[in-house]
């Protein structure tokens, strides 16, 4: 009751769960990262195993995963989670600016974080984004890929018990990333932020606002990225650099050593 009066009512926002690693007095950088939808911070065990040494780490788990809380009441958006990151920020008493490296949900949360709280931040690494075009008054013969995915979406979150039997079938046999988990216990967290924050978006207008150094990296087989908003983002903003990997949609392969690439790039950018 307690904590529903404090979170929900007083609209005090929740501290996430955090690990940091390789903590130095005076590290070349500072680089939070923030998982993907489904997921929890061991996504990016890999990524964080090949980084160089002096470079600070911070993990997250997103609201609604792994062992932050899952409050059923919590409207799971890109400006919820951002508070979030902000209140873990300042519990941790970080210094900033820091480089925020966001995969697909997490990359959404990253723009918001950037967009809210500009001096927090250096630089953002965006990771396979979901970054969606609204077309409601387009008429076209064909629908646009982003209209397609949403179609998927709002199927997907009327079926949640479907897409439960779905999820255990392909985490069973390893067709996803091997961190990814969802039960019963966070079916409510996963549709939330599905609706929330990827169907009711506003990051693709959102990026476009920032001025920040931005490095997105593109599976070329990714099935959920549309290709065409990532390169029309890079044409029209100087600041923003679009990297394509022979790679799907998660963190995993060749995407795992451009992450790396585009992480060590960035630290040193900040000398």
């Amino acid at each position: 009751m307690i904590d529903t009066i404090f979170h929900r009512f007083l609209r005090v926002p929740y501290a996430l769960h955090a690990e940091i690693f390789r903590s130095k007095q005076s590290p070349v950088a500072t680089v939070l990262f923030i998982h993907g939808i489904g997921n929890n911070s061991h996504a990016w065990d890999e990524v964080i195993d090949k980084l160089p040494k002096n470079i600070k780490v911070v993990t997250v788990d997103l609201l609604g995963f792994g062992e932050s809380p899952k409050p059923s009441w919590a409207l799971y958006n890109a400006r919820t989670q951002a508070r979030s990151v902000l209140a873990t920020f300042l519990k941790l008493r970080l210094r900033g600016p820091i480089i925020i490296v966001g995969h697909s949900l997490g990359a959404l949360v990253a723009v918001d974080v950037a967009r809210r709280y500009p001096l927090l931040v250096r630089s953002l690494i965006l990771c396979s984004p979901p970054f969606y075009q609204l077309h409601e008054d387009e008429k076209k013969l064909l629908p646009r890929g982003d209209d397609v995915l949403m179609n998927i979406y709002r199927t997907v979150k009327k079926y949640p018990e479907k897409f439960l039997q779905v999820a255990a079938i392909a985490m069973r046999y390893k067709l996803i990333n091997n961190v990814f988990s969802v039960t019963n216990e966070n079916v409510d967290s996963y549709m939330g932020a599905l609706e929330a924050a990827i169907i009711n978006q506003t990051s693709f207008y959102d990026v476009t606002k920032l001025k920040l150094p931005i490095d997105i990296l593109h599976g070329t087989l990714d099935p959920v990225v549309v290709a065409r908003n990532l390169r029309e983002l890079a044409h029209d903003h100087d600041n923003i650099k679009l990297h394509s990997v022979l790679s799907g949609h998660e963190i995993k392969g060749r995407m795992v050593d451009e992450t790396v690439k585009a992480i060590s790039q960035a630290s040193h950018k900040q000398l």
